[in-house]
């Protein structure tokens, strides 16, 4: 794909040549429109972000209304997140090739309706089903957002201040998700979380029909989207999680079990043959010649699991064992957010003289010993004590590992790859994140069955299988820091790498979800 994109600023500008386009903001500076376009953009973004965190201080409303089993609790998480990591590369490649705006709104219109669908939801089927529509359209409109701001303005420092924008923005959605989620859970109810996506959704939608351009590459045919691998990727990931939480009712020796993850292990091997041979891959596999992007995915998947095993842990324990309301619970959880946006400022500004490596290693102690801390939650346990001081320590440790952990997927990527390699980091992280998740709560589930059986006070059995929950998300954490030892060391020599098949130099940044929150948060602290 050798075109660019197309902005032009009046209706006529969807109907020009792909190959005739111009910078879209000249030498004069972004227009107004361009701004409007921003606006537009960070507010979905700002929705699709904010999804993520919103449901975990909803959960335990959400099952005591809805009567949702141990595992259909962690499948309301994971049908959103699996959806959305198996699809956000394949919702880049759509909106790149049949047009941003028409995908950004149709990806509005998914998780608009689906929000409604969960937000009306009777029984643990249809909510969980919500969600993973839900997924599928925040999938559909991440990449769109980010390839309407590559293509609404010029190369350079406006357009650095428009993705540090779009950066905070997204960033900012993960920190008020927790307390926006406990203030509608307690004014109002459990599905308000999902409720206030309606409104913003329509007024997006016709926000979009009004400042948004048409623009796209010159390919517009349906096989150039790659649908073979991303049947195959998604449903391989999906089939290996379910076959996890399925250890529940079923042994993981089991021939269900068994079977199940011996078939999502040969979907995900047919989707690399796939790759390895489709003229327009999903994931072209010579970008992993590049040095750092294989390490960094395994750090991100790494980086994944350990922190939404916490968030969905302590949203638990803080609710069901502290007995905080949903609001004190979603204020409780603020020191994460904080702690991360403050070690991600000061490590952007240490990366260029150490290099990724360093700062990894170093964040992943700093992280792992946080975790480690939190082992020691009690029923009758201090906040300050025993959830404080380790968020807090925790979350500088993710914080310092998320700006170099991009910084070294990205290191020595061209351009025009750029968008893939963050990409392929943010969908890492979510394919870990599910995974994991699933391991340790089926874990944590048995434990507390056990203790439960054996006598012990619910709050005491809670706990129990909250605390093997954090240590094993503790462990896994330390699993990072031999990863990280296999970073290239800063200032080694370049290694000239052939462009993978299905790219080129003309490809538009944003193939996928060009800059994931945390690294389009540095490039604000840069601007």
């Amino acid at each position: 794909m050798a075109s660019r994109s197309e902005t032009g600023p009046g209706p006529a500008a969807g109907s020009r040549s792909a190959e005739s386009s111009t910078a879209p903001a000249g030498a004069a500076g972004p227009s107004r429109a361009s701004w409007a376009v921003l606006a537009v953009c960070c507010l979905a973004q700002f929705m699709v972000v904010l999804d993520i965190s919103i449901v975990n201080i909803a959960l335990p409303s959400m099952q005591d209304d809805l009567g949702l089993s141990a595992g259909g609790l962690q499948w309301v998480v994971n049908a959103y997140t699996l959806a959305f990591a198996g699809l956000l590369l394949f919702g880049g490649r759509a909106a790149d090739l049949f047009g941003r705006r028409r995908v950004f709104i149709l990806g509005l219109a998914l998780f608009t309706l689906a929000s409604l669908g969960g937000g009306l939801a009777q029984n643990e089927v249809q909510v969980i089903v919500a969600r993973a529509v839900q997924g599928l359209g925040g999938a559909v409109l991440a990449p769109a957002t980010l390839s309407l701001l590559m293509t609404s303005f010029a190369e350079g420092r406006e357009r650095t201040r428009a993705l540090g924008a779009w950066g905070a923005t997204a960033a900012s959605g993960g920190a008020f998700g927790t307390v926006l989620g406990g203030v509608l859970t307690d004014i109002a109810d459990w599905r308000w979380v999902l409720f206030v996506n309606v409104p913003i959704g329509i007024l997006l939608i016709v926000a979009a029909r009004t400042v948004l351009v048409e623009s796209r590459g010159q390919i517009s045919r349906l096989r150039d989207l790659d649908v073979p691998g991303t049947v195959t990727v998604t449903g391989g990931l999906v089939l290996l999680v379910y076959a996890i939480v399925r250890t529940e009712n079923s042994s993981w020796t089991s021939a269900t079990t068994l079977g199940m993850l011996a078939g999502g292990v040969m979907l995900l091997g047919a989707f690399l043959a796939i790759e390895a041979n489709s003229p327009n891959p999903l994931v072209p596999l010579g970008i992993f010649r590049f040095p750092g992007i294989a390490v960094a995915n395994l750090i991100a998947a790494v980086l994944g699991a350990g922190m939404f095993a916490v968030l969905f842990f302590l949203t638990l324990y803080l609710q069901r064992v502290q007995g905080f309301s949903p609001l004190r619970a979603g204020l409780a959880m603020l020191p994460m957010p904080v702690s991360i946006m403050i070690a991600s400022q000061i490590v952007t500004r240490m990366i260029g003289r150490l290099g990724p490596r360093p700062i990894i290693v170093a964040g992943v102690v700093i992280g792992a010993a946080g975790q480690f801390w939190m082992t020691g939650i009690s029923p009758g346990g201090s906040y300050w004590v025993e959830v404080f001081g380790p968020i807090a320590l925790m979350s500088a440790g993710i914080g310092t590992v998320m700006v170099a952990m991009v910084t070294a997927a990205t290191s020595g990527v061209p351009m025009h790859m750029a968008g893939l390699a963050s990409g392929l980091v943010n969908t890492g992280r979510q394919i870990g994140a599910a995974v994991g998740l699933a391991v340790v709560t089926t874990l944590a589930a048995n434990r507390t069955e056990h203790e439960t059986q054996h006598g012990a006070a619910l709050p005491d059995a809670l706990t129990s299988g909250y605390t093997l929950g954090l240590l094993i998300a503790a462990c896994v954490f330390v699993i990072g820091l031999p990863i990280a030892l296999l970073l290239p060391r800063r200032g080694g020599p370049a290694v000239p790498v052939p462009v993978p098949a299905g790219l080129s130099d003309g490809e538009p940044v944003a193939i996928a979800q060009s800059a994931v929150s945390e690294s389009a948060v540095t490039e604000s602290a840069q601007a």
